[in-house]
């Protein structure tokens, strides 16, 4: 159990029967009136932000969220499968628990699986990816300093868009958390 006056940003608690992730936090102790604790906390599982205030002495129990490395070996229609590779256990999840959290991350590449009591509610992919790219335009050099942009497919088939100079077939870098280019490799 965890007092609303030990918050800390990072903190997963179990609020109104859902696990929440502590975002920001403020102690306020207006001149009139008792103190009280300003909050965002994030439902892990639909990604939803609440701004709600508390009593500093208000309890909560501590949510433990699980984040196990599997790696993701295929999909089957609307199943992905994931092997625990200590213990070669396969799990398959369907696209409702996934989202598009996979939609950079290529065969056999490792994952982390979150889960909170043995439930499965989301998979981080890896920060950054390399992908090749498989339809673009022709790239040219020149023109480079308005940062221009344009859309090219990789390999996994998500769209990103990349400057003018990259090529088809060219390996890239992409940053999973926003969609963007990065580098090529």
């Amino acid at each position: 159990m965890i007092t609303a006056g030990d918050f800390k940003n990072g903190i997963t608690i179990e609020y109104d029967g859902n696990i929440c992730q502590i975002v920001e936090f403020q102690h306020v102790k207006p001149g009139k009136g008792a103190a009280f604790v300003r909050t965002k906390l994030k439902n892990i599982v639909s990604g939803g932000v609440v701004e709600t205030t508390f009593r500093p002495t208000e309890k909560f129990p501590t949510a433990h969220i699980d984040r196990k490395d599997m790696q993701y070996l295929y999909n089957d229609g609307d199943l992905f499968y994931f092997m625990d590779t200590e213990t070669y256990d396969q799990i398959a999840l369907s696209q409702e628990d996934i989202g598009d959290a996979l939609k950079f991350v290529k065969e056999n590449e490792m994952c982390k699986v979150c889960s909170h009591n043995g439930k499965v509610f989301a998979v981080e992919p890896p920060i950054n990816v390399e992908l090749q790219i498989t339809e673009t335009e022709p790239g040219f050099k020149g023109d480079t300093a308005t940062g221009a942009t344009k859309p090219a497919i990789v390999e996994t088939g998500a769209k990103v868009m990349v400057p003018l100079f990259v090529n088809q077939d060219d390996v890239i870098k992409i940053d999973t958390r926003t969609g963007e280019y990065l580098s090529r490799v």
